[in-house]
């Protein structure tokens, strides 16, 4: 994933609306007015982050007559996970490294001061 769509996705996921749309987009497609109804904001503004999803390549928009569905596209997800899994074995060493520690620590008051 270039470089681009990749800040295009994370900046799409900064916004907790945005969020929000996928997690419902998730369980099926939806009509930009299904969508917008639990938020208290004006359709347009909800649009523009309909659009920010769009060109993030997050939602994908159909056309079936007057139906026109929203539904999620969760290639570019799997491809900004692949990039956070880069980082999976540092945390993991880290998570080690810290129940060593409680461990060590719950030895110590088990055991009282050396």
């Amino acid at each position: 994933m270039a470089s681009q769509d990749l800040n295009a996705v994370f900046a799409a996921l900064s916004d907790p609306t945005r969020r929000a749309v996928l997690a419902r987009l998730a369980k099926g497609e939806a009509t930009v007015t299904e969508l917008a109804k639990p938020f208290a904001m004006a359709l347009p503004t909800f649009s523009r982050h309909l659009q920010v999803l769009e060109r993030a390549g997050l939602i994908e928009r159909g056309r079936d007559r007057q139906y026109r569905p929203c539904r999620i596209d969760a290639g570019p997800l799997k491809q900004a996970s692949g990039w956070i899994e880069q980082f999976a074995p540092l945390w993991e060493d880290r998570f080690d490294r810290f129940d060593a520690m409680l461990t060590e620590l719950q030895q110590t008051l088990r055991d009282g001061p050396a």
